[in-house]
Protein backbone atom coordinates (compact mmCIF):
# COMPACT_ATOMS: atom_id res chain seq x y z
CA UNK A 1 0.00 0.00 0.00
CA UNK A 2 0.72 3.01 -0.77
CA UNK A 3 1.32 5.99 1.90
CA UNK A 4 -1.92 7.72 0.50
CA UNK A 5 -3.92 4.73 0.62
CA UNK A 6 -2.76 4.32 4.14
CA UNK A 7 -3.99 7.58 5.07
CA UNK A 8 -7.18 6.89 3.18
CA UNK A 9 -7.74 3.81 4.92
CA UNK A 10 -7.62 5.26 8.50
CA UNK A 11 -9.27 7.99 8.01
CA UNK A 12 -12.53 5.60 6.17
CA UNK A 13 -12.07 4.01 9.78
CA UNK A 14 -11.79 6.92 12.29
CA UNK A 15 -14.56 8.08 10.24
CA UNK A 16 -17.14 4.90 10.97
CA UNK A 17 -15.12 4.97 14.79
CA UNK A 18 -16.36 8.53 15.13
CA UNK A 19 -20.19 7.48 13.47
CA UNK A 20 -19.87 4.57 15.74
CA UNK A 21 -19.30 6.43 18.82
CA UNK A 22 -22.21 8.73 18.79
CA UNK A 23 -24.48 6.09 17.74
CA UNK A 24 -23.33 3.67 21.23
CA UNK A 25 -24.41 6.68 22.92
CA UNK A 26 -27.69 6.60 22.40
CA UNK A 27 -28.24 2.88 22.20
CA UNK A 28 -26.71 2.66 26.00
CA UNK A 29 -29.11 4.70 27.00
CA UNK A 30 -31.72 1.80 25.76
CA UNK A 31 -29.62 -0.65 27.32
CA UNK A 32 -28.64 -2.06 23.90
CA UNK A 33 -25.24 -2.84 23.54
CA UNK A 34 -22.97 0.03 21.80
CA UNK A 35 -20.48 -2.42 19.80
CA UNK A 36 -23.83 -3.12 18.05
CA UNK A 37 -23.31 0.49 16.76
CA UNK A 38 -20.48 -0.63 14.76
CA UNK A 39 -22.96 -3.06 12.50
CA UNK A 40 -25.46 -0.63 11.97
CA UNK A 41 -23.18 2.04 11.56
CA UNK A 42 -21.27 -0.40 8.73
CA UNK A 43 -24.22 -1.71 7.17
CA UNK A 44 -25.62 2.04 6.58
CA UNK A 45 -22.07 2.51 4.90
CA UNK A 46 -22.33 -0.51 2.96
CA UNK A 47 -24.77 2.05 0.23
CA UNK A 48 -22.00 4.88 0.17
CA UNK A 49 -19.12 5.43 -0.98
CA UNK A 50 -16.93 4.70 2.34
CA UNK A 51 -18.15 1.48 1.67
CA UNK A 52 -17.12 0.89 -1.88
CA UNK A 53 -13.91 2.13 -1.38
CA UNK A 54 -13.20 -0.15 1.82
CA UNK A 55 -14.05 -3.26 0.08
CA UNK A 56 -12.14 -2.43 -2.68
CA UNK A 57 -8.63 -3.80 -4.16
CA UNK A 58 -5.97 -1.63 -2.76
CA UNK A 59 -7.81 -1.06 1.04
CA UNK A 60 -9.72 -4.43 1.46
CA UNK A 61 -6.43 -6.69 2.40
CA UNK A 62 -5.34 -4.68 5.10
CA UNK A 63 -9.01 -3.99 6.20
CA UNK A 64 -9.65 -7.88 5.93
CA UNK A 65 -6.53 -8.78 7.83
CA UNK A 66 -7.63 -5.87 10.94
CA UNK A 67 -10.68 -7.97 10.94
CA UNK A 68 -9.45 -11.76 10.86
CA UNK A 69 -7.34 -9.96 13.71
CA UNK A 70 -11.22 -8.77 15.46
CA UNK A 71 -12.01 -12.85 15.10
CA UNK A 72 -8.64 -14.16 17.01
CA UNK A 73 -9.48 -11.37 19.69
CA UNK A 74 -13.13 -12.04 19.92
CA UNK A 75 -12.67 -15.55 20.45
CA UNK A 76 -9.73 -15.66 22.31
CA UNK A 77 -11.98 -13.73 24.76
CA UNK A 78 -14.35 -16.06 24.70
CA UNK A 79 -11.64 -18.96 25.78
CA UNK A 80 -10.54 -16.58 28.89
CA UNK A 81 -14.26 -16.90 30.09
CA UNK A 82 -13.96 -20.52 30.32
CA UNK A 83 -13.10 -22.06 33.81
CA UNK A 84 -13.14 -25.80 33.25
CA UNK A 85 -13.09 -25.77 37.29
CA UNK A 86 -16.37 -23.56 37.75
CA UNK A 87 -18.25 -25.74 35.12
CA UNK A 88 -17.49 -28.99 37.65
CA UNK A 89 -19.50 -27.42 40.23
CA UNK A 90 -22.51 -25.97 38.64
CA UNK A 91 -25.96 -27.37 39.94
CA UNK A 92 -28.17 -29.91 38.25
CA UNK A 93 -30.92 -27.44 37.43
CA UNK A 94 -28.32 -25.06 35.39
CA UNK A 95 -27.19 -28.62 33.53
CA UNK A 96 -30.81 -28.81 32.13
CA UNK A 97 -31.47 -25.06 32.00
CA UNK A 98 -28.33 -25.58 29.54
CA UNK A 99 -29.34 -28.59 27.69
CA UNK A 100 -33.37 -27.55 27.85
CA UNK A 101 -32.20 -23.73 26.55
CA UNK A 102 -29.96 -25.25 23.61
CA UNK A 103 -31.81 -28.31 22.34
CA UNK A 104 -35.14 -26.77 21.66
CA UNK A 105 -33.82 -23.79 19.50
CA UNK A 106 -31.46 -25.79 17.53
CA UNK A 107 -34.60 -27.74 16.80
CA UNK A 108 -36.29 -25.64 15.76
CA UNK A 109 -33.57 -24.04 14.10
CA UNK A 110 -32.94 -27.37 11.98
CA UNK A 111 -36.96 -27.75 11.27
CA UNK A 112 -37.04 -23.75 9.52
CA UNK A 113 -33.87 -24.71 7.18
CA UNK A 114 -35.14 -28.12 6.26
CA UNK A 115 -38.63 -26.64 5.35
CA UNK A 116 -37.26 -24.01 3.32
CA UNK A 117 -35.59 -26.76 1.16
CA UNK A 118 -31.92 -26.46 2.59
CA UNK A 119 -29.65 -29.70 3.33
CA UNK A 120 -29.37 -31.93 6.77
CA UNK A 121 -26.24 -30.17 7.37
CA UNK A 122 -26.33 -26.85 6.50
CA UNK A 123 -29.64 -27.50 8.57
CA UNK A 124 -27.39 -28.55 11.06
CA UNK A 125 -24.97 -25.79 10.96
CA UNK A 126 -27.72 -23.15 11.09
CA UNK A 127 -29.64 -24.79 14.39
CA UNK A 128 -25.80 -24.94 16.16
CA UNK A 129 -25.98 -20.91 15.51
CA UNK A 130 -29.41 -20.71 17.22
CA UNK A 131 -28.15 -22.16 20.63
CA UNK A 132 -25.47 -19.57 22.10
CA UNK A 133 -26.11 -17.36 24.61
CA UNK A 134 -23.85 -13.81 24.61
CA UNK A 135 -23.89 -13.49 28.78
CA UNK A 136 -21.70 -10.79 28.16
CA UNK A 137 -24.49 -8.97 26.75
CA UNK A 138 -26.87 -9.58 29.91
CA UNK A 139 -24.37 -9.52 32.61
CA UNK A 140 -24.21 -5.70 32.79
CA UNK A 141 -28.05 -5.46 33.19
CA UNK A 142 -27.77 -7.75 35.81
CA UNK A 143 -25.39 -6.19 37.75
CA UNK A 144 -27.14 -2.90 37.41
CA UNK A 145 -30.66 -4.37 39.18
CA UNK A 146 -28.01 -6.13 41.52
CA UNK A 147 -29.28 -9.55 40.16
CA UNK A 148 -25.49 -11.03 39.60
CA UNK A 149 -26.00 -13.25 43.06
CA UNK A 150 -29.78 -14.42 42.67
CA UNK A 151 -31.34 -17.25 41.31
CA UNK A 152 -32.17 -15.66 37.63
CA UNK A 153 -28.48 -14.15 37.78
CA UNK A 154 -27.14 -18.06 38.69
CA UNK A 155 -28.98 -19.84 36.22
CA UNK A 156 -28.34 -17.17 33.36
CA UNK A 157 -24.54 -17.07 34.01
CA UNK A 158 -24.34 -20.51 34.79
CA UNK A 159 -26.31 -21.60 31.50
CA UNK A 160 -24.22 -18.79 29.90
CA UNK A 161 -20.87 -20.85 31.06
CA UNK A 162 -21.64 -23.98 30.16
CA UNK A 163 -23.12 -22.68 26.66
CA UNK A 164 -19.55 -21.32 25.98
CA UNK A 165 -18.48 -25.25 25.60
CA UNK A 166 -21.16 -25.52 22.67
CA UNK A 167 -19.81 -22.13 21.36
CA UNK A 168 -16.56 -23.94 21.11
CA UNK A 169 -17.86 -27.04 19.35
CA UNK A 170 -19.91 -25.16 16.91
CA UNK A 171 -17.21 -23.04 15.62
CA UNK A 172 -14.51 -25.93 15.97
CA UNK A 173 -17.21 -27.73 13.61
CA UNK A 174 -17.66 -25.08 11.02
CA UNK A 175 -14.01 -24.63 10.44
CA UNK A 176 -13.04 -28.21 10.28
CA UNK A 177 -15.98 -28.70 7.86
CA UNK A 178 -14.83 -26.05 5.84
CA UNK A 179 -11.42 -27.27 5.39
CA UNK A 180 -13.13 -30.89 4.38
CA UNK A 181 -15.48 -28.97 1.68
CA UNK A 182 -12.27 -27.15 0.26
CA UNK A 183 -10.19 -30.57 0.06
CA UNK A 184 -13.19 -32.36 -1.72
CA UNK A 185 -13.01 -30.37 -4.64
CA UNK A 186 -9.11 -32.10 -5.05
CA UNK A 187 -7.97 -35.24 -6.66
CA UNK A 188 -8.42 -38.50 -4.57
CA UNK A 189 -4.92 -39.06 -3.99
CA UNK A 190 -4.71 -34.74 -2.87
CA UNK A 191 -7.62 -35.28 -0.50
CA UNK A 192 -6.21 -38.62 0.94
CA UNK A 193 -2.69 -36.93 1.66
CA UNK A 194 -5.01 -33.78 2.91
CA UNK A 195 -6.97 -35.42 5.51
CA UNK A 196 -3.53 -37.65 6.50
CA UNK A 197 -2.43 -33.84 7.18
CA UNK A 198 -4.93 -32.48 9.08
CA UNK A 199 -5.25 -35.36 11.20
CA UNK A 200 -1.76 -35.32 11.85
CA UNK A 201 -1.86 -31.75 12.45
CA UNK A 202 -4.74 -32.07 15.41
CA UNK A 203 -2.68 -34.70 16.98
CA UNK A 204 0.20 -31.92 17.19
CA UNK A 205 -1.82 -29.46 18.33
CA UNK A 206 -3.85 -31.11 20.98
CA UNK A 207 -0.56 -32.62 22.44
CA UNK A 208 1.17 -28.93 21.91
CA UNK A 209 -2.00 -27.30 23.99
CA UNK A 210 -1.62 -30.29 26.55
CA UNK A 211 2.50 -29.51 26.57
CA UNK A 212 1.51 -25.24 27.05
CA UNK A 213 -1.37 -26.48 29.91
CA UNK A 214 0.76 -28.34 32.27
CA UNK A 215 4.10 -26.74 31.95
CA UNK A 216 4.96 -24.31 29.29
CA UNK A 217 2.60 -21.87 30.21
CA UNK A 218 2.84 -21.84 33.83
CA UNK A 219 6.17 -21.61 33.74
CA UNK A 220 6.25 -18.71 31.35
CA UNK A 221 3.97 -17.14 33.59
CA UNK A 222 6.59 -16.50 36.07
CA UNK A 223 9.89 -15.61 33.33
CA UNK A 224 8.78 -12.23 34.08
CA UNK A 225 7.36 -9.88 36.52
CA UNK A 226 3.85 -10.11 37.96
CA UNK A 227 2.54 -7.00 35.75
CA UNK A 228 -0.11 -7.10 33.22
CA UNK A 229 2.22 -5.63 30.01
CA UNK A 230 4.04 -8.64 30.31
CA UNK A 231 1.00 -10.95 31.20
CA UNK A 232 -0.64 -9.40 28.24
CA UNK A 233 2.29 -9.98 26.16
CA UNK A 234 2.26 -13.60 27.02
CA UNK A 235 -1.46 -13.86 25.51
CA UNK A 236 -0.78 -12.57 22.29
CA UNK A 237 2.44 -15.44 22.22
CA UNK A 238 -0.12 -18.00 23.04
CA UNK A 239 -2.88 -16.97 21.14
CA UNK A 240 -0.67 -16.20 17.54
CA UNK A 241 0.83 -19.34 17.96
CA UNK A 242 -1.80 -21.66 18.34
CA UNK A 243 -4.00 -19.26 15.96
CA UNK A 244 -1.18 -19.58 13.58
CA UNK A 245 0.08 -23.37 14.04
CA UNK A 246 -3.98 -24.02 13.74
CA UNK A 247 -4.18 -21.76 10.86
CA UNK A 248 -1.76 -23.70 8.98
CA UNK A 249 -2.34 -26.89 9.90
CA UNK A 250 -5.87 -26.79 8.28
CA UNK A 251 -7.82 -26.87 11.83
CA UNK A 252 -8.64 -22.96 11.33
CA UNK A 253 -7.27 -20.37 13.55
CA UNK A 254 -10.32 -19.94 15.17
CA UNK A 255 -10.19 -23.16 16.79
CA UNK A 256 -6.30 -22.09 18.15
CA UNK A 257 -7.81 -18.86 19.18
CA UNK A 258 -10.77 -20.25 21.26
CA UNK A 259 -7.96 -22.65 22.80
CA UNK A 260 -5.29 -20.12 23.52
CA UNK A 261 -7.69 -18.73 25.89
CA UNK A 262 -8.71 -21.59 27.94
CA UNK A 263 -4.95 -22.70 28.24
CA UNK A 264 -4.27 -19.27 29.32
CA UNK A 265 -7.29 -18.43 32.17
CA UNK A 266 -5.45 -20.68 34.67
CA UNK A 267 -2.78 -18.44 34.59
CA UNK A 268 -4.86 -15.17 35.03
CA UNK A 269 -6.51 -16.85 37.99
CA UNK A 270 -3.37 -17.25 39.61
CA UNK A 271 -2.52 -13.58 39.26
CA UNK A 272 -4.90 -12.05 40.91
CA UNK A 273 -5.01 -8.32 40.81
CA UNK A 274 -2.70 -8.46 37.44
CA UNK A 275 -4.96 -11.18 36.05
CA UNK A 276 -8.49 -9.52 36.31
CA UNK A 277 -6.49 -6.27 34.63
CA UNK A 278 -4.70 -8.26 32.24
CA UNK A 279 -8.78 -9.58 31.40
CA UNK A 280 -9.86 -5.86 31.38
CA UNK A 281 -7.73 -4.97 29.11
CA UNK A 282 -8.01 -7.65 26.67
CA UNK A 283 -11.86 -7.03 27.07
CA UNK A 284 -11.02 -3.41 26.23
CA UNK A 285 -8.85 -4.69 23.28
CA UNK A 286 -11.33 -6.85 21.93
CA UNK A 287 -14.33 -4.65 22.14
CA UNK A 288 -12.79 -1.40 21.95
CA UNK A 289 -11.17 -1.88 18.81
CA UNK A 290 -10.72 -5.59 16.73
CA UNK A 291 -14.10 -6.28 17.58
CA UNK A 292 -15.71 -3.16 16.24
CA UNK A 293 -13.33 -3.59 13.17
CA UNK A 294 -14.88 -6.91 12.53
CA UNK A 295 -18.28 -6.10 12.87
CA UNK A 296 -17.29 -3.07 10.06
CA UNK A 297 -16.46 -5.46 7.64
CA UNK A 298 -19.46 -8.01 8.53
CA UNK A 299 -21.95 -5.10 8.42
CA UNK A 300 -20.14 -3.37 4.95
CA UNK A 301 -21.17 -7.19 2.73
CA UNK A 302 -24.78 -7.34 4.16
CA UNK A 303 -27.24 -6.82 1.31
CA UNK A 304 -29.91 -5.07 3.12
CA UNK A 305 -31.86 -4.48 0.32
CA UNK A 306 -32.15 -8.74 -0.01
CA UNK A 307 -33.55 -9.00 3.53
CA UNK A 308 -35.94 -6.24 2.91
CA UNK A 309 -37.14 -8.29 -0.39
CA UNK A 310 -37.80 -11.83 2.08
CA UNK A 311 -37.66 -11.11 4.98
CA UNK A 312 -39.28 -14.16 6.37
CA UNK A 313 -36.20 -16.05 6.83
CA UNK A 314 -34.61 -13.94 9.31
CA UNK A 315 -37.95 -13.85 11.07
CA UNK A 316 -37.82 -17.20 10.68
CA UNK A 317 -34.40 -17.91 12.32
CA UNK A 318 -35.35 -15.29 14.72
CA UNK A 319 -37.88 -16.97 16.44
CA UNK A 320 -36.88 -20.20 16.08
CA UNK A 321 -33.89 -19.10 18.58
CA UNK A 322 -35.82 -16.52 20.63
CA UNK A 323 -39.39 -19.48 20.95
CA UNK A 324 -37.07 -22.08 21.72
CA UNK A 325 -35.10 -21.22 24.24
CA UNK A 326 -38.10 -19.59 26.03
CA UNK A 327 -39.93 -23.01 25.14
CA UNK A 328 -37.01 -24.71 27.07
CA UNK A 329 -36.78 -22.47 29.78
CA UNK A 330 -40.79 -22.89 30.63
CA UNK A 331 -40.07 -26.81 30.66
CA UNK A 332 -38.50 -26.13 33.95
CA UNK A 333 -41.68 -24.69 35.51
CA UNK A 334 -43.68 -27.83 35.85
CA UNK A 335 -40.09 -30.20 36.71
CA UNK A 336 -40.33 -27.63 39.54
CA UNK A 337 -37.18 -25.89 39.42
CA UNK A 338 -37.70 -22.29 38.96
CA UNK A 339 -41.45 -20.31 39.04
CA UNK A 340 -42.77 -18.99 35.76
CA UNK A 341 -42.00 -15.49 36.78
CA UNK A 342 -38.04 -16.40 36.47
CA UNK A 343 -39.10 -18.30 33.48
CA UNK A 344 -40.10 -15.67 31.69
CA UNK A 345 -36.97 -13.40 32.68
CA UNK A 346 -34.51 -16.40 32.52
CA UNK A 347 -35.88 -17.33 28.90
CA UNK A 348 -35.69 -13.47 27.97
CA UNK A 349 -31.93 -12.96 29.45
CA UNK A 350 -30.59 -16.13 27.55
CA UNK A 351 -31.89 -14.97 24.29
CA UNK A 352 -28.75 -11.95 24.29
CA UNK A 353 -27.13 -12.81 21.69
CA UNK A 354 -23.89 -11.35 19.42
CA UNK A 355 -20.45 -12.31 18.36
CA UNK A 356 -20.42 -16.58 17.86
CA UNK A 357 -23.16 -16.88 15.71
CA UNK A 358 -21.68 -14.04 13.30
CA UNK A 359 -18.51 -15.45 13.45
CA UNK A 360 -19.70 -18.57 11.66
CA UNK A 361 -21.70 -17.21 9.47
CA UNK A 362 -18.91 -14.71 8.19
CA UNK A 363 -16.87 -18.50 7.79
CA UNK A 364 -19.60 -20.31 5.78
CA UNK A 365 -19.80 -16.92 3.82
CA UNK A 366 -15.90 -16.86 3.30
CA UNK A 367 -15.98 -20.50 2.59
CA UNK A 368 -19.19 -19.78 -0.44
CA UNK A 369 -20.95 -22.06 1.72
CA UNK A 370 -23.58 -19.89 2.03
CA UNK A 371 -24.80 -17.32 -0.13
CA UNK A 372 -25.22 -13.12 0.70
CA UNK A 373 -29.28 -13.97 1.33
CA UNK A 374 -28.83 -16.39 4.14
CA UNK A 375 -25.84 -14.47 5.54
CA UNK A 376 -27.87 -10.99 6.00
CA UNK A 377 -30.50 -13.02 7.41
CA UNK A 378 -28.11 -15.04 10.04
CA UNK A 379 -27.02 -10.94 10.73
CA UNK A 380 -30.82 -9.56 10.81
CA UNK A 381 -31.24 -12.30 13.29
CA UNK A 382 -28.97 -11.81 15.27
CA UNK A 383 -28.92 -8.07 15.45
CA UNK A 384 -32.63 -8.24 16.00
CA UNK A 385 -32.36 -10.53 19.03
CA UNK A 386 -29.33 -7.89 20.56
CA UNK A 387 -31.68 -5.18 19.95
CA UNK A 388 -34.54 -6.44 21.91
CA UNK A 389 -33.32 -9.16 24.36
CA UNK A 390 -32.30 -5.94 26.74
CA UNK A 391 -35.02 -3.97 26.67
CA UNK A 392 -37.55 -6.61 27.37
CA UNK A 393 -35.26 -7.63 30.23
CA UNK A 394 -34.57 -4.18 31.63
CA UNK A 395 -38.88 -3.71 31.17
CA UNK A 396 -39.40 -7.18 32.93
CA UNK A 397 -36.76 -5.99 35.67
CA UNK A 398 -38.50 -2.70 36.55
CA UNK A 399 -41.64 -4.57 37.19
CA UNK A 400 -40.58 -7.89 38.90
CA UNK A 401 -36.84 -6.92 40.16
CA UNK A 402 -37.76 -6.56 43.73
CA UNK A 403 -39.02 -10.36 43.94
CA UNK A 404 -36.52 -11.82 42.25
CA UNK A 405 -33.66 -10.72 44.39
CA UNK A 406 -33.10 -13.89 46.37
CA UNK A 407 -30.14 -15.48 47.34
CA UNK A 408 -29.54 -18.89 45.21
CA UNK A 409 -29.40 -21.12 48.41
CA UNK A 410 -32.28 -22.62 47.55
CA UNK A 411 -30.98 -24.21 44.19
CA UNK A 412 -29.79 -27.40 43.86
CA UNK A 413 -25.85 -28.32 43.91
Amino acid sequence: MSETQVGELLLYVALLFAITYILAGFLTRLKIPGVLGALFVAMAAHYTPVGAHLLSTPLYGPFSFLAQLGVLFLLFYIGLQIDMKEMKGLGRNIIWCTVLNTAVPFFLGVGVMLGLGYGWLMAFVIGLTRMPTAEAVIVPILDEFQLIRTRVGAFIIGAGTLDDIIEVFMVAFVSVWIGERAASSMPASVVESEVLYIFLALFIFLLLALICYRWLIPWLGKWLPRQPRNLIMLAMLVLFGLGGFSEYGGLGMVVGAITAGVLVRPVFNSMGLVGEQSTQTIQSMSYGFFGLIFFFWVGLRVDLGGMLSAPLLAVFLFLAAFLGKLIGIFIMVPMGMITAREAWTIGIGINARLTTEIIVAQLLLGAKLIDIHLFTALIAASSLSTVLVPLAFTLMMRRWGEGLRRLPGTMER
